[in-house]
């Protein structure tokens, strides 16, 4: 006879609900907010088709994209013009390519509200989830209390939509920029690190395309449960 035996930490369970839902159309460059989003297998539909890539060949960026870790107002604008701009006036030629997506690591990220305020705790200040240039911004169900690497690996749900948590996110210089005005705060990056691993945040793969959307709730599913055989007693 077999059973089905499953552990404390298989067992599904809610995460919270999504507040805020984004895409970054021109990657680096303003959010779009929506209210739904198509997920396809290559994340939300429309998110960083396009970036602005290095055209000089003596930059170390040649023929790469041109991010918030090269110039620290990227971030406050939607406008590809003005972004262009300023890259010129750092020397620094950008042509806009589409055709993407262009990632740096994978196709969804989340926020849950829990590491945010962590996050505030640590720094001493109030920090936007804008900073993280999150996908989906959660706020926690009561009984949320898992880390990120508690995460990996996770199967959720919200919508539709099926993702897997690939990883923590290991953040970079780029979270110290204010997000309107690019004010560097250096204190957000080294406190991070100091007291988080420089980690806030998950990466997902996209495991069933779908639709979701604010309000939706995301779900952790319970993993799949080894079998194991049962000896009863004669």
């Amino acid at each position: 006879m077999v059973r089905r035996v499953i552990s404390a930490m298989e067992v599904g369970s809610p995460l919270g609900r999504i507040t805020r839902l984004w895409r970054y159309p021109v990657k680096s460059l303003r959010p779009e907010a929506l209210q739904r989003a198509t997920v396809v297998n290559d994340g939300l539909a429309g998110d960083r088709q396009r970036a602005l890539i290095v055209s000089n060949r003596q930059h170390a960026r040649y023929g790469k994209p041109y991010r918030g870790k090269e110039h620290h107002l990227l971030h406050t604008t939607d406008n590809v013009g003005e972004a262009r701009r300023w890259g010129s006036a750092r020397g620094v030629v950008l042509e806009t390519r589409d055709g993407g997506p262009f990632f740096d690591a994978a196709p969804v990220s989340i926020l849950i509200d829990t590491w945010l305020v962590q996050a505030e705790h640590i720094t001493g200040m109030p920090l936007d989830p804008q900073r993280f240039r999150p996908n989906l911004f959660v706020r926690a169900d009561a009984s949320f209390v898992a880390t990120e690497g508690e995460l990996i690996g996770a199967t959720l749900e919200a919508g539709s939509v099926r993702l897997r948590v690939r990883a923590p996110i290991e953040r970079c210089v780029t979270i110290t920029y204010d997000v309107e005005t690019g004010t560097p705060m250096p204190q957000v990056l080294s406190e991070l690190a100091r007291k988080r691993a420089t980690t806030l945040g998950v990466y997902c793969d996209v495991l069933r395309a779908g639709t979701l959307g604010l309000g939706d709730s995301l779900n952790r599913l319970p993993d799949v449960a080894e079998l194991r055989p049962r000896h009863d007693s004669a």
